[in-house]
């Protein structure tokens, strides 16, 4: 059994007909409404009776507010790279950074040469879709950007603009050479339900995993978008039955092979909010009450070997270990909210008496951790954008106000996150008792748990000061020493946000690190 413990997510996958248009649209606005992550539209430019996937992603973007967007996949082969990553960028930027890019290979050849596009073999379909991922990457940088390929070639191309966010490429990959790329490349990867049923997801996940292993990265660190269709019914099959049917296979699905965004082929209203409110909580409820209790789930030792060596904590000898990320003491601020040094502290423990499978419970903490991490690393540089000008603040604020940071409030930790995210048309995050747990289990840790409570409810104020230094900038910005005073004020307190954010992280994982190995999670 494999779970890489990602996030679950539901996305909705229609078909772009000509002659329903505005219907698809408005089956966007309803995902949108009803908490639908994220909608994908397929790309066939030679199809006469398909509308024009990025025209069509556009409209749904400035008619939605939540929902992401993505094509799935783009025929690369019809899209050069050159300008689909302007388009995804421009596309990003338009819609606050809600764009993620599936990208295919090409398939129906005849169709594409009929088009103009180019006939490859499949070898050299891999080699274009590798140039093409470089190129992107490349284009989203800003820099003058050189390529000298056997497919393409970029010759000092003044490229841009930056999108609004680092965005995702997932692959859809099927074929041992294409999956080893998508686990050496890609950020996600997307096969579908007639190419992969669920019994050859085992076999083709673990060439991936393998492939992402060798290039030095954890198999966990690529998403798991997998496209499924079904019906509601009484029927026995896979997602033929009930949407509590549903939501144990999907649920089952995610837990032993990883797959972690169902995006559901559709174009039934009645099916969009049956999914969003009930089979999208009930999965979450199902997956999250399971790994909660992670012992109950036994791997077999082949597995857990994958999972070990997928770890960068582990030593030479196999053994895991885990690292709290330390606390270089850098701040960015004259102040802090709070005083470091009267902070309660347990004892240091040696990890020689816990197994792998205890410690991968802090181990996963710090994964979690490192995600907040990356997204503060976004916000900072949102920042830098609107001070440049770059970005409006309007995007700039929803942006962050769609992050894990943003959405967490700070009620019961950052790695609740994983574990307590439920659909009530709006993702929110509850308490699933995990501090209370603990607290159960070993009374001395009361202290240490109450001052992290109290951090949180701090970093929530500070969030919220960063948000109205974002208003501040409404009416002045751009406009003499008011406009100035206001983008300082947005530098002190991203600074502040900074420095403790930084410090809260690496003091939960110094203090918990042991309680959560002894404890677990529930």
């Amino acid at each position: 059994m494999v779970d890489y413990f990602q996030e679950i997510e539901f996305g909705i996958f229609p078909t772009p007909s000509a002659d329903n248009v505005e219907r698809l649209v408005g089956l966007a606005e309803l995902a949108d409404a009803v908490g639908i992550d994220l909608i994908t539209i397929q790309d066939h430019p030679y199809q006469g009776k398909f509308v024009d996937t990025w025209t069509l992603l556009s409209v749904i973007g400035a008619r939605t507010s939540q929902l992401r967007l993505s094509p799935n996949v783009a025929s690369l082969p019809l899209r050069p790279p050159v300008m689909l990553g302007k388009a995804a960028a421009t596309l990003d930027l338009l819609t606050a950074g809600r764009v993620e890019l599936g990208l295919g290979a090409g398939a129906f050849w005849d169709a594409i040469e009929a088009a103009g596009g180019p006939r490859r073999t499949p070898g050299e379909a891999v080699d274009a879709l590798a140039e093409a991922i470089e190129i992107l990457r490349g284009m989203w940088r800003g820099e003058s950007l050189r390529f000298d390929g056997e497919h393409y070639q970029v010759r000092g191309l003044h490229a841009g603009p930056v999108p609004a966010h680092e965005i995702p490429i997932w692959i859809g990959s099927y074929k041992p050479r294409m999956l080893r790329l998508t686990g050496r490349l890609a950020d996600g990867w997307v096969p579908s339900m007639g190419y992969a049923d669920p019994p050859a997801l085992p076999e083709l996940s673990s060439i991936l995993d393998e492939a992402a292993l060798k290039a030095g990265r954890s198999p966990g660190s690529i998403k798991r978008i997998y496209n499924v269709f079904g019906k509601f019914g009484r029927g026995g099959g896979f997602l033929q039955g009930t949407p509590a049917d549903w939501a144990e296979q999907l649920a089952e699905l995610a837990l032993t092979t990883g797959m972690s965004t169902f995006v559901v082929g559709t174009d039934d209203p009645d099916t969009v909010r049956v999914v969003a409110t009930e089979v999208a909580p009930a999965v979450r409820e199902l997956v999250a009450a399971e790994r909660a209790n992670p012992t109950s789930r036994p791997e077999s030792e082949a597995e857990q070997e994958k999972i070990a060596s997928a770890q960068p904590t582990s030593t030479s000898t196999g053994k895991l270990r885990v690292t709290p990320t330390p606390d270089d003491g850098v701040r960015l601020s004259t102040t802090l909210p709070w005083d470091e040094a009267t902070r309660p502290t347990r004892p240091a423990e040696d990890q020689s008496g816990f197994t792998d499978a205890q410690l991968a419970v802090p181990q996963h903490l710090i994964d979690m951790h490192d995600g907040l991490r990356a997204e503060l690393a976004q916000v900072r540089d949102i920042v830098d954008q609107v001070r440049t000008g770059h970005l409006s603040v309007g995007q700039a604020r929803s942006v962050i106000n769609t992050m894990t940071m943003r959405q967490n409030n700070w009620t019961l930790g950052a790695f609740c996150e994983s574990y307590c995210r439920i659909v009530t048309g709006h993702h929110t995050l509850e308490d699933r008792s995990i501090f209370p747990h603990l607290r159960h289990s070993e009374p001395d840790l009361a202290p240490v748990l109450d001052r992290l409570k109290e951090e949180h409810e701090v970093i929530h104020e500070v969030l919220d000061a960063l948000d109205r230094a974002l208003v501040g900038l409404v009416d002045v910005e751009g406009y003499g020493a008011k406009g100035r005073d206001a983008l300082d004020r947005l530098g002190e307190q991203i600074d502040l946000l900074t420095d403790t954010l930084l410090s809260h992280l690496a003091y939960e994982e110094r203090e918990l690190l042991a309680p959560l190995a002894r404890y677990g999670f529930q």
